[in-house]
C-alpha cells in the first residue's frame, strides 16, 4: 500500500506480484459530467501497484510530461496540488510475474542429485573429483583399471546387453552410439530399441575408443546409464577400495543449467510452459530463458507463526531453462530474479496505473486534461486489459486516442 508523506512525497508498493483485485472506495469522487469543486485541500490519492487501483481527489492545475516520461529530459514539473501529465500512447505491452528464484544443475525431478551405481566387481582405481564433468561415452570411473563408461540416459543398467535385446535402455544406448559418431543414421535408427548387428558393430568401436576388449556386447557393469552429460557433486567412494554391486560410487546432477522459483499457488494459471523469461544474475547481468516445466504438487511452507499445517505458505516449482547456459558460468546455488512474461499485446492503449480513478458503484475512469488549459478537465470512464507490473502500466481501452494527457501523481 501507499504512503503519502508530508510535503506530498510518494510511497508505493513494490510488490509487482499482486494480482488486479478489488475495486477502490470511491465515496466523494464525482462521476463523468459533473462539476468539481475548485478548492481541495487536504486531498489525498491512494494508490495499490500492480493491482491498478487509484481512488483520487486532487485539484486543479497540472504540469506536462511527455509519453511516460520517454528520454532523459523528461521530468515532470510538479503543480502546486502535486499532479502532473503523461500523454497517453499505443504500442505493445506485456505482463509479467517477478519471483525470486536458485540457479543451479538439473537432476531428478524432485531437485536430488543422481545415484551413480556400481555393478562390477573389483577395485577402484579411479573416481572422479567433486566438480569433474563426464561427457557421454566417457569414462565414469575405472575398475581394475577398466573403464566404466557413461551412456546417457534415463533407465538405468539392470542386465547385460547383446545382440537380439530390446527395450528402453536399447534405445538409449543406439541413440548414443549414433550421436557419438559410432555408427551412421543410415545404419542405425537412434530410436531403434533393438540391439542388432549394427548396435553391435557400434559397441565394439566404442569399446576400441575406450582400450578394452572388442566384444560387441555391454556387460552388466561395463556402463552406467544416467541422464548426461554428469557433473559430479560428490565422490561416494574412494580409489583403492572394494567395488561391489549396488555401491554408490557418487552423486551428481546434469550439466544442465537451470532455475527453480517457488511459484504462489494462486498465480498458477497466470504461468505456462514456453514462457519466455529474463534472468537476473547475483552480478546484475541479465540473461534470457523460458519455462520448461512447472511442477504439479504444491510444496508446504511454514503459514503463521511457523505452522506447518497452514497451507497458506505453499508452493508450486517452476523451472527455467536458460536459453544461454554460458552466461551463468560456474555459479551453483546461487540467488536470482526471474521475471516470466505471461502475456502480451502487440497495439495496446497505454496509460500509467496511477491515472486510474475508482468509480463510485464499481469500475475505472481516468481524469483527462487539456494540455493547454490544466482547468478544463473531464473524466473518462475505462475498461482495464493487462498490467505491466513491472513498469506500472497498464492497457486501457475507451474514449481515449493517443496523445491525450491523463493525469497522475507528481514524481
Amino acid at each position: 500500500m501507499p504512503v503519502v508523506a508530508a510535503g506530498g512525497r510518494w510511497g508505493m508498493s513494490t510488490d509487482v506480484n499482486e494480482a488486479p483485485s478489488g475495486t477502490a472506495d470511491a465515496a466523494g469522487i464525482p462521476g463523468p459530467g459533473s462539476k468539481r469543486r475548485k478548492a481541495r485541500r487536504g486531498g489525498r490519492w491512494k494508490v495499490l501497484a500492480g493491482a491498478g487501483i487509484l481512488v483520487l481527489l486532487a485539484g486543479a492545475g497540472v504540469a506536462v510530461l511527455g509519453p511516460f516520461g520517454d528520454g532523459d529530459d523528461a521530468q515532470p514539473a510538479a503543480s502546486a496540488d502535486g499532479t502532473s501529465l503523461v500523454a497517453v500512447r499505443e504500442g505493445p505491452l506485456s505482463t509479467q510475474v517477478t519471483l525470486s528464484g536458485t540457479l543451479s544443475y538439473a537432476a531428478h525431478r524432485d531437485g536430488t542429485p543422481y545415484a551413480v551405481v556400481n555393478q562390477a566387481k573389483g577395485i577402484y582405481t579411479w573416481v572422479p573429483s567433486e566438480g569433474r564433468e563426464i561427457g557421454c561415452g566417457r569414462a565414469l570411473y575405472r575398475v581394475d583399471e577398466k573403464p566404466v563408461v557413461l551412456i546417457c540416459g534415463g533407465t538405468p543398467a539392470y542386465r547385460a546387453l547383446s545382440v537380439g535385446d530390446e527395450g528402453r535402455e536399447v534405445r538409449d544406448l543406439n541413440g548414443n552410439l549414433v550421436k557419438l559418431g559410432y555408427a551412421e543414421k543410415s545404419e542405425l535408427d537412434p530410436r531403434s530399441d533393438h540391439y542388432g548387428s549394427e548396435t553391435a558393430e557400434a559397441v565394439s568401436e566404442l569399446q576400441d575408443e575406450l582400450g578394452v576388449v572388442r566384444t560387441g556386447r555391454l556387460d552388466l557393469g561395463d556402463a552406467v546409464f544416467l541422464p548426461g552429460p554428469l557433473l559430479v557433486t560428490k565422490a561416494m567412494a574412494k580409489a583403492g577400495t572394494r567395488a561391489a554391486p549396488g555401491g554408490q560410487v557418487a552423486q551428481a546432477t546434469s550439466a544442465r543449467r537451470q532455475v527453480t522459483v517457488e511459484l504462489d499457488p494462486g498465480q498458477q494459471s497466470q504461468v505456462k510452459v514456453g514462457d519466455r523469461t529474463q534472468i537476473t544474475l547475483p552480478d546484475n547481468r541479465t540473461t534470457p530463458g523460458k519455462v520448461s516445466r512447472i511442477g504439479t504438487v504444491a510444496k508446504s511452507g511454514d503459514g503463521e507463526g511457523g505452522d506447518k499445517s497452514d497451507s497458506s505458505g505453499s508452493t508450486i516449482p517452476v523451472y527455467v531453462t536458460l536459453t544461454r547456459p554460458k552466461d551463468a558460468g560456474k555459479l551453483d546455488e546461487a540467488p536470482v530474479r526471474v521475471q516470466i512474461t505471461t502475456d502480451g499485446i502487440a497495439k495496446a492503449l497505454i496509460v500509467p496505473v496511477t491515472a486510474l480513478m475508482g468509480r463510485a458503484g464499481g469500475g475505472y475512469v481516468v481524469e483527462v486534461a487539456d494540455p493547454a488549459n490544466g482547468q478544463r478537465r473531464r473524466l473518462v470512464p475505462v475498461t482495464l486489459g493487462i498490467f505491466d507490473n513491472g513498469n506500472g502500466l497498464v492497457q486501457v481501452s475507451g474514449e481515449l486516442a493517443p496523445g491525450d494527457h491523463v493525469v497522475v501523481p507528481a514524481s
